[in-house]
């Protein structure tokens, strides 16, 4: 009798679609997280939510607030989770001289957009983002309608033809 290997979830665990709209994304990154087993456990049954979050840069190190990960009713006895708590994000000391200079002097934001699997790691790609204006996000709607209507008119066409 041959032992199941366990199954890993592949692929996104979090998805940020808001940030997309509200913001204009410049760059992005791939950070690491550190997390308590709790946490891993309840992101593999997929009980994570990074809408809310943002990171900030605090005594050189990048620091994620506002993620939610919600613990499990199986997790440890002996600990007492809590679901938003700040976690240290995990890059090389390069990248976060970068983020830190664009965060400091050009006014940016850093915004997680997804969360997700990466070898049995957790990582969050940050966007480095810049805020949208009102007007912008109607271009970005309007942009968005007619790209799918042109979709749409060429399947027709090619139906027919």
């Amino acid at each position: 009798m041959t032992k199941a290997k366990p199954t890993d979830p592949g692929g996104t665990i979090a998805l940020n679609k808001r940030a997309r709209h509200e913001y204009h994304i410049d760059d992005r990154f791939e950070a690491g997280i550190a997390l308590e087993g709790w946490e891993v456990k309840s992101l593999r049954a997929g009980k994570g939510q990074i809408t809310e979050a943002y990171a900030i840069v605090k005594n050189g190190e990048i620091f994620l607030f506002g993620a939610q990960i919600q613990p499990l009713l199986s997790a440890s006895t002996h600990v007492v989770p809590e679901a938003r708590r700040t976690r240290k994000l995990l890059l090389h000391r390069d990248e976060i001289a970068r983020l830190v200079g664009a965060v400091e002097r050009k006014g940016y934001t850093l915004i997680p957009t997804a969360m997700y699997w990466k070898r049995n790691k957790v990582k969050v790609e940050l966007g480095l983002a810049r805020g949208k204006q009102s007007h912008d996000k109607r271009d970005a709607e309007k942009e968005r309608d007619w790209q799918r209507e042109k979709q749409r008119v060429m399947r027709a066409k090619n139906a027919r033809g």
